[in-house]
């Protein structure tokens, strides 16, 4: 569906701004960065999943030519217990810290103990081998469920079972940090009126966010006190508080640039190299870079967490849901901090329940600690509950989509969770797939002894407003700098542009976007949240209204009239005056620095929050039942994205959603052995969907627009990863008949199933 007509530049598709440097190698990655005298670290990671660490023995490495500096954890002061908001959840500093560079103990293996900077890295990397560090082993603890039990040894003393918005926390030790409670209506009576009731347990796996870019650090510590970091961050701001808080120094002391980033996915936002690179620098002397390899990155960054479900549903004869519970348990990795809490807002989200529960945990194992990864904990989430739906409809005899379409969550809906909703499209993305081609298409025919089937699921998430400034200073030639500071991921240097392009009636290649560092631009929130073609959007389009103002002051000024007789034409790019005085933006560019200064808009957005987003996808699978193997053959995704400001980036942030989701569904795990040690970590044996495993993914754009937005703009990024593992499910339940209750359904996991059914 194409954007409203009304707009000049929003709905178009013109090439982005960085894309010359990204397709020649000119645009510089974290790993990119070079400093005249600068040294090289490598980190020791502990080879043991938990362990008490009894002494560490620097000495042999600090003895080894070309080593300039070893830190550990006793480098780093302790930052207490506060929490900081991170963007897209909450941390304690001091977990946090622990994770950075263990203290008392590991907690899983790769778990970062020390650092060593050296004149070249395989110096770095010989002297990590040198230091002696004694453990005291302690049992692995994996999963979620055994990490609940009583008896269970805890990983850490400090952490507290808190019941959320009771404002409670227990008095002893334990490994379930956290328990969020929601309820709504009357659950008994609900499920009393139901004819059906479908009630089943599932798992799922420990996911990573494949990002191709690792982690890499550079730090510069001055003499003076001022530091100096370049990392490759969805957000610098964040990094700036945390380096702060961790080394104990003022926030303005330190500046951090962003580089390009290869891939984020909400993978890199906690920081792990940053202020080990910092610490090494100040005691070196002198400019230090740190870069993950790859195993590192699998086995000691954030994953989304594995996790166990229970859910349960009950629908009348009419096909209307009268009732729903979900119990959801998730394995938090070392330190508190799941997306627990974002998964049981999510789990029931699309659809009008009178009656639901929603009970979620926060478990610590003997892991890396978890992070957001797009859409944080929805995908799990949603695999429960759709596939519970598509057996009920099953059942029934219902069309899914007639059911969803009977369900859907529509502008007053309350969630479990308490929050009403405003203005969404959930009805419309499920009736736009259910017009479009693909589902009304017959499904093709199998290869000899192949079973064909199609499936469907829908998927929310809230989108997050958080705060964004952005400047823009008119040139003397007409074109508009615009100075933001929101990661650009994937293309928001061009929707950034184009909006204010239309604010301002210029053409896009008009404004010249730049990503700048902490220090020159106003304090802008993670990229993460699907947030920033809604928020720093908002933060340019109040800068483009900022220079008009300007614009029409200067224009008077020229014309020696009352400004308030000055109007600017949108259309044409024109201000007009009284007497048919007229000129064009270009030309008032030219002459603004002799009729009152130059022009420079300001804009932020800090109150805006998005009413959320919606997408619903059919898939059409076809399954070797000797093998287990699963083929995507077609796959269609419907979803709101409020306004499309540049539908192709629009269209590519769908499709990538869906292939990670994809992944996630048929493929992605992570492999532990009994003593807690992953066995696939590199892109080798932990696969990732390449384009042999995917077809051309179809979108369809719905438009609904969001009233909070000047542009109707909703975020497009996460929604699409929430529905392939659930739709997924049920193309495999239509071909086979075996419902899936597990993820990965990789062809070992399917096949076991299959064969059960013989």
């Amino acid at each position: 569906m194409a954007t409203a007509t009304k707009y000049k530049v929003i709905g178009t598709r013109p090439i982005r701004h960085d894309g010359v440097d990204k397709v020649t190698g000119r645009a510089r990655y974290g790993a990119d960065t070079k400093i005249q005298g600068m040294l090289y670290a490598a980190m020791l990671r502990s080879p043991h999943a938990h362990a008490k660490i009894k002494s560490i023995d620097v000495s042999k490495a600090k003895a080894l030519p070309g080593v300039r500096a070893i830190v550990t954890s006793a480098d780093l002061p302790d930052p207490g217990n506060r929490i900081a908001q991170l963007g897209e959840g909450a941390v304690c500093m001091s977990h946090l810290s622990q994770n950075v560079l263990a203290r008392d103990k590991v907690l899983y293996k790769g778990h970062a103990i020390a650092a060593v900077a050296a004149d070249n890295i395989h110096i770095a990397e010989e002297a990590v081998k040198l230091i002696a560090v004694e453990y005291e082993v302690l049992p692995a603890l994996l999963d979620v469920r055994k990490a609940m039990e009583p008896t269970a040894i805890v990983l850490n003393s400090d952490v507290r079972l808190e019941e959320a918005g009771a404002g409670t926390i227990g008095d002893t030790p334990t490994n379930v940090a956290k328990h969020y409670h929601f309820e709504k209506g009357n659950l008994a009576d609900g499920f009393a009126k139901a004819k059906v009731i479908v009630e089943r347990e599932f798992t799922t796996g420990t996911v990573h966010q494949g990002y191709i870019e690792p982690h890499a650090a550079t730090a510069v510590w001055n003499a003076d006190g001022r530091i100096t970091v370049w990392c490759c961050t969805q957000g610098t701001f964040t990094v700036r508080q945390q380096c702060a808080e961790l080394l104990g120094v003022p926030l303005g002391s330190i500046k951090v640039v962003p580089t390009e980033i290869g891939g984020g996915f909400g993978g890199k936002i906690s920081v792990y190299l940053e202020p080990v690179a910092c610490a090494l620098a100040k005691k070196s002397g002198k400019p230090v870079k740190v870069v993950m390899d790859r195993a590192s990155v699998l086995e000691a960054t954030g994953p989304t967490p594995a996790s166990y479900m229970k859910i349960k549903m009950g629908v009348d004869g009419e096909g209307k849901i009268t009732a729903a519970q979900a119990y959801m348990a998730f394995d938090a990795g070392a330190f508190p901090g799941s997306p627990i809490g974002m998964a049981a807002m999510c789990v029931f989200a699309c659809y009008d329940i009178p009656n639901g529960a929603v009970d979620g945990y926060d478990v610590c194992v003997n892991k890396p600690r978890s992070n957001a990864y797009r859409a944080p904990g929805a995908t799990i989430g949603a695999f429960g509950t759709e596939t519970i739906i598509d057996e009920i409809c099953d059942k029934l005899g219902l069309d899914p989509l007639e059911f969803r379409l009977k369900n859907a969550a529509k502008e007053g809906t309350r969630r479990v969770d308490g929050p009403v909703f405003p203005r969404i499209g959930m009805w419309e993305t499920t009736d736009a797939l259910k017009k479009g081609c693909h589902y009304t298409s017959p499904l093709p025919a199998p290869k000899a002894g192949g079973k064909i089937g199609r499936g469907v699921a829908s998927g929310f998430w809230f989108n997050c407003g958080l705060k964004s400034s952005a400047t823009a200073t008119v040139n003397t030639d007409g074109s508009v700098s615009l100075v933001e500071g929101s990661t650009d991921i994937g293309g928001s240097r061009a929707s950034l542009a184009m909006q204010l392009a239309e604010t301002l009636g210029l053409t896009a290649t008009d404004i010249n976007p730049s990503v700048v560092d902490t220090d020159s631009v106003g304090y802008t929130d993670v990229t993460g949240g699907s947030r920033v073609t809604f928020a720093t959007g908002i933060a340019c389009h109040e800068a483009g209204l900022d220079i008009k103002r300007q614009m029409i002051q200067r224009a008077a000024v020229l014309w020696d009239v009352d400004p308030a007789k000055v109007t600017y034409c949108v259309d044409t790019a024109t201000l007009n005056g009284p007497d048919g005085k007229s000129i064009k933006f270009k030309a008032l560019a030219e002459q603004v620095n002799h009729c009152g200064g130059p022009v420079i808009g300001r804009g932020f957005s800090s109150e805006a929050n998005q009413g959320g987003a919606f997408g619903t996808h059919c898939v059409d699978v076809e399954v070797d039942p000797d093998t287990g193997k699963t083929q995507i053959l077609r796959y269609t995704i419907a979803q709101d994205c409020g306004t499309a400001i540049h539908p192709s980036y629009v269209e590519g942030q769908l499709q990538g959603g869906a292939v990670q989701g994809i992944g996630w569904a048929l493929n992605e795990e992570y492999f532990y052995d009994d003593k807690g040690v992953m066995r696939n970590s590199s892109y080798l044996d932990y696969r990732i969907p390449t384009c042999y495993d995917v077809p051309m993914i179809e979108t369809l754009i719905v438009e609904v627009p969001d009233p909070e937005h000047p542009f109707g703009v909703r975020g497009v990024g996460e929604v699409p990863i929430v529905p392939p593992p659930a739709a997924i499910a049920n193309a495999i339940a239509n071909a086979t008949g075996v419902r899936m209750e597990k993820l990965p359904m990789s062809p070992p996991n399917l096949l076991k199933e299959i064969l059960a059914m013989k």
